[in-house]
């Protein structure tokens, strides 16, 4: 295995003119000055910004790429995305199925993106989607570290044996152990299901991941009822509560009593700024809610944020590219959070906080991790984020699987030099 010495880059703790080592697929050393070994590879990086690599903590994977069939989303609502959901199920074809996750987990390796959490629908009685994600899974493990929640899309207690087939998913080899507690009929059956599957995760020792409160009603509470289960059970640090986009609309009174809680349960929150903002604030007129949760109010309490991109092209999302700096920005954005801290505080929302909410160990760049790497065309988390920086090498284990040529203009203005700059940086 080659080695590699990034000559003066930019670290994300701001770091400046250190250079890195890579050597036997590992980060060897990282210092300034650094010499370059026989036979290595130099890369110049003129002080650009060298990240670990980027985390979507929240993914559907089973439906990416699936735009337009069997129709296409005509409302654009969350409703008729899952409509569309279950009328495209029975028509699922496995080779299609992994043939588009493939193609996603290549479009995602091109950006950096090298660790995904997926959910996957576990309500079809094939269990077609877990066996296509789990072949997945095994074909870009190489390159790309995919995680696989068992979802039950439909509701774990008014979808028949969706308990029994969620616990087939886990026997197969799935990961984590999901849910939809808003979703069921009731809420007191949404309770119920966290309860459930709780329990269920603490017998197998494994994480949760529950699609939580992902309405605007301020009165749904399953995020509270996650939390107490979490400390019930010993769970804390395994648990996690995605959207949470209720939270956008409770009053401040409940608030300030609900994320100490979550807090103190140690319950992870991955919000979803892309398709948060998309799909909810639908029976607004005017003033519209953003949807999105409190994230800069998470995070004040100590609550580990991750960002997901949740959705590319499929029934509930027309757009999207697998580009985490795109969910950085529009997080930045609909949150308000434009302070330099909360701008940095966004770029590890999609970075090392979402490795938090994986649990992926050997994370980052240290000595004598593994060299998961990204060469960004910026010189700091916030003018990769202003950019959506380019991403001029992308390293795996120590081997480049990516590479993308700066991104630059050639300005030739009459009357004036011409002259060449790239994205107007400064």
């Amino acid at each position: 295995m080659g080695a590699f010495l990034f000559r003066d880059v930019t670290l994300s703790d701001g770091r400046t003119g250190v250079d890195v080592l890579v050597q036997d697929g590992r980060i060897a050393a990282i210092d300034p000055g650094l010499h370059a070994p026989e036979g290595s590879e130099v890369i110049a990086a003129d002080g650009q910004l060298l990240s670990p690599p980027f985390v979507d903590a929240h993914f559907h994977m089973d439906a990416t790429l699936s735009y337009g069939l069997p129709r296409v989303n005509q409302s654009g609502t969350l409703l008729e995305g899952i409509a569309l959901w279950g009328e495209l199920k029975p028509q699922l074809a496995q080779e299609a199925l992994v043939e588009r996750a493939l193609q996603y987990c290549d479009w995602a390796a091109a950006k950096g993106l090298l660790a995904i959490r997926s959910h996957v629908d576990v309500c079809d009685e094939r269990l077609l989607a877990v066996e296509a994600l789990l072949h997945v899974k095994q074909r870009v493990k190489p390159y790309l570290d995919l995680q696989l929640v068992a979802f039950p899309q439909d509701g774990l207690l008014r979808s028949p044996d969706a308990l029994a087939r969620l616990e087939r998913a886990l026997d197969m080899g799935v990961d984590v152990v999901g849910g939809i507690p808003h979703f069921e009929r009731t809420m007191a059956d949404g309770a119920e299901s966290v309860r459930l599957l709780c329990e269920l995760a603490a017998e197998r020792g494994l994480p949760v991941d529950m699609h939580c409160d992902e309405s605007d009603d301020p009165l749904s509470r399953h995020i509270e009822t996650l939390a107490f289960h979490t400390q019930r059970l010993g769970l804390q640090g395994r648990v996690t509560g995605s959207h949470l986009t209720s939270m956008h609309s409770m009053d401040n009174y409940y608030a300030s009593k609900l994320i100490p809680l979550i807090a103190e349960a140690q319950v992870h929150a991955v919000a979803n700024p892309l398709i948060n903002i998309t799909l909810q604030g639908r029976h607004d007129s005017y003033p519209k809610r953003r949807g999105m949760t409190r994230v800069p109010e998470l995070m004040a309490a100590g609550v580990n944020v991750a960002f997901g991109h949740d959705c590319v092209m499929d029934p509930w999302y027309s757009l999207g590219s697998g580009d985490m700096l795109e969910v950085a920005q529009m997080g930045l954005h609909v949150a308000q959070m434009t302070s330099q801290a909360q701008m940095r505080a966004c770029f590890d929302a999609v970075t090392v906080n979402g490795a938090r909410v994986l649990g992926l160990a050997d994370y980052g760049l240290a000595v004598g991790r593994p060299a998961d790497l990204v060469l960004l065309q910026a010189r700091s988390p916030q003018e990769a984020i202003r950019l959506r920086a380019a991403r001029l090498v992308v390293m795996k284990r120590g081997q480049v699987i990516a590479r993308s040529a700066p991104a630059t203009a050639v300005l030739d203005i009459p009357g004036r030099a011409p002259s060449v700059d790239w994205m107007l940086r400064r």
